[in-house]
């Protein structure tokens, strides 16, 4: 059978050709290969270049390969955060003839580590319960779409910063299954088996010393059931109102979008008597400041990035004469946060130079040194310019960073994961 590859870009088979598909996955020269921290698997997966990409290669059988490869590219259609799928190879063989198992690729999802990475220096527990948020809302959003994990654990996770929390994103879609919606058992399921992997995962590192002391790695596992429960239940609950209180149904819909999510179709009904109206938000829609952002000034961030810099942009405009606050999101206001785009967030990231920045990107540098300035006004008792807060956190913060040391360390070519703050 002659080698095959199924791309969802017409550019990626010509790249992907260079690659050694004659070898075994473990065999690769060290050439091909790019040291980035790797997770547990039960498959072989290394991490390559191919063209301008980074890329993860994993090793599996070609129905289950394929059958990945499709799940992904539902979950990217319909927005949930999960690795970016490229292409699945098949029909290799080595230098002897023999067959070899055809590989599942994805983008590498830059400024992402495995949970592993991130315990290698020792979390403080606010950080772990951090982690916790994260994969809850990671599982709500798949559940919300219909999806069963089936394999929901630290170890099929990547993580990336998200404005001083995390952003979680689903690396393994083996188990997975897609529905047009969930029973309660299947979501039961899935966080039972949620709840057991985290606990061996966080045993795992207790045992290798990796762990904080005062983190109980059973407490910390159940969490996760209480935190996907809390958040599952704000966003499908029925609301009962008195009649003509609707400003209380807009209440509920503002506290969604403050979670991040967006009511897309929602039904209500009023009693018999006509005493009371009944609220059921049918179809919720994750990342509503994403959107809004997006919307606004083009910038494609994580949630709490987009809202971090929503704030910095709605206090900015207050101060232009031309700005509008009755009509948040009219052409009047594109203007003023294109304007925003242009003249200062662009300008602020870039004075930061980019081998300071490690995994950062740009809307995290830029929250960064948003918390910077808070801490310095803070200390002087008075405002401080940017400009001046992008000398001193250049100066001061990132050469001590760890995502400074993570460029320099990838730089040099070792497999070495950042610590965490």
């Amino acid at each position: 059978m002659a080698l095959q590859i199924s791309a969802t870009n017409p550019e990626h088979p010509a790249v992907l050709l260079e690659l050694p598909w004659h070898l075994p996955l473990e065999e690769w020269p060290e050439k091909y290969l790019v040291p980035l921290p790797r997770g547990i698997s039960r498959h072989v997966v290394r991490y390559a270049r191919a063209g301008a990409e980074v890329v993860a290669v994993k090793e599996l059988a070609e129905r289950p390969a394929t059958r990945e490869y499709e799940l992904l590219r539902t979950l990217a259609r319909v927005g949930i955060p999960a690795v970016d799928p490229l292409a699945v190879v098949t029909g290799r063989s080595g230098s002897d003839g023999e067959p070899l198992e055809p590989v599942l690729i994805t983008r590498h999802l830059n400024g992402s580590l495995p949970y592993r990475s991130m315990f290698e220096t020792t979390l403080r527990p606010t950080t772990v319960h951090r982690l916790m948020d994260a994969l809850a809302v990671l599982l709500v959003r798949l559940h919300l779409a219909g999806f069963a994990w089936g394999d929901c654990s630290l170890s099929n996770t990547l993580f990336r910063r998200d404005a001083g929390a995390y952003a979680a994103y689903l690396v393994d879609a083996e188990t997975g299954e897609l529905h047009r919606r969930l029973s309660t058992g299947q979501r039961e399921y899935d966080i039972d088996l949620a709840r057991v992997n985290i606990i061996g995962e966080m045993l795992d590192l207790e045992a290798s010393g990796a762990l904080h002391p005062s983190v109980d790695p059973i407490a910390f596992g159940t969490e996760i059931c209480r935190r996907y429960h809390d958040l599952w239940t704000e966003l499908t609950r029925t609301s009962v109102y008195p009649a003509g209180k609707y400003h209380y149904i807009d209440r509920r819909i503002r506290r969604l979008n403050d979670l991040g999510f967006d009511v897309a179709e929602m039904q209500i009904q009023h009693s018999s008597n006509g005493d009371t109206v009944t609220f059921v938000p049918k179809v919720v829609d994750a990342g509503h400041h994403q959107r809004q952002l997006l919307r606004l000034t083009g910038l494609d961030t994580e949630e709490n990035q987009a809202r971090r810099l929503l704030n910095d942009l709605e206090s900015w405009m207050a101060t232009q004469e031309d700005y509008a606050p009755g009509d948040p999101l009219g052409a009047r206001t594109e203007v003023l946060a294109h304007r925003w785009v242009r003249e200062v967030f662009r300008p602020t990231v870039r004075a930061v130079p980019q081998q300071l920045r490690g995994a950062m990107d740009a809307a995290e540098v830029y929250h960064g040194l948003l918390e910077h300035r808070w801490y310095l006004c803070e200390r002087a008792q008075h405002d401080i310019g940017l400009e001046k807060v992008v000398e001193d956190f250049v100066t001061h913060v990132l050469p001590q960073s760890p995502e400074a040391a993570n460029e320099t360390g990838a730089a040099q070519g070792t497999d070495q994961a950042p610590p965490s703050r």
